[in-house]
């Protein structure tokens, strides 16, 4: 198999047990009982299961942002990226694909329509682009960070998977419930795709306005999680680093002077 098949197939493992717990969740007529606690779980063991599936060939990266994140640190080589984020992208849009037809006879009986996109893509609790954004950007640096942390360790033979996927139970629980916890490029756009081209009865729009940010928030927070666990756990900071920390702190000071606005005017 080579790596661009490995990273297909686990993107698409991820995105078919991800996006197949909140359809399970979501639409009518279905035997579960969906809350939280089951949806960052089940995201948890997706991605320890395409970990799994693919590890020993690719790495399991399976995330244009974890690719991005060690390609800027030198840990990855920079012409390997296209073809990597390429295979997850359509392994994504594939494992979408897979869950529609897995569900297709329960599309008709919901009339939800952010239900329904919600299978497919996130949204965030409280639309304000700026905040979103930076909600994606610290979810996905904690998950490269927390990655990186991992690998500086050493485990049991089949062990890492599973601590990987604990992290991002984690990082749902503690960080997913503004935005949906994206922190993935590929999981947002592979599966918003499909929920455009599809035939999917009462879908509704796909929010393009919005899918921008699932996008470049993981872009940035994977890139610079790399930047700063390589300046400040291995004292190898670089100018690439200073002028991510001044980019990054520019957009948390911009997310706080919105806030805070929209804070006083309703006050």
């Amino acid at each position: 198999m080579t790596e661009f098949v490995g990273e297909l197939i686990g993107t698409m493992i991820l995105i078919i047990f991800g996006a197949g717990v909140i359809a399970g969740a979501n639409l009518k007529a279905t035997k579960a009982d969906g809350n939280w606690v089951l949806i960052t779980i089940a995201w948890g063991l997706a991605v320890a299961l395409g970990v799994y599936a693919v590890g020993r060939i690719t790495d399991a990266h399976i995330n244009p942002a974890v690719t991005l994140g060690f390609a800027i640190v030198g840990d990855f080589p920079w012409s390997k990226v296209p073809q990597y984020i390429t295979a997850q992208m359509i392994g994504a849009f594939i494992g979408a694909a897979i869950v529609y037809f897995h569900y297709l006879p329960h599309f008709k009986d919901t009339e939800d329509q952010l239900a329904i996109k919600s299978i497919f893509c996130t949204d965030p609790a409280i639309r304000s682009p700026i905040s979103n954004l930076v909600s994606e950007m610290i979810g996905t640096f904690v998950l490269v960070m927390g990655l990186l942390f991992i690998g500086a360790n050493d485990f049991t033979d089949g062990l890492n998977p599973l601590i990987v996927g604990l992290l991002i139970v984690a990082i749902g629980m503690s960080l997913g419930s503004t935005t949906g916890y994206a922190i993935n490029p590929a999981r947002d756009l592979g599966p918003r795709i499909a929920h455009a081209v599809l035939p999917i009865p009462g879908k509704g729009g796909s929010d393009w306005g919005y899918a921008w940010i699932p996008v470049l928030g993981p872009a940035i927070g994977g890139m610079y999680g790399g930047l700063f666990y390589k300046a400040i756990f291995e004292g190898e900071p670089t100018i690439v680093f200073w002028v991510g920390t001044i980019l990054v702190g520019a957009v948390l000071l911009s997310s706080m002077r919105v806030e805070l606005r929209k804070a006083a005017q309703v006050n």
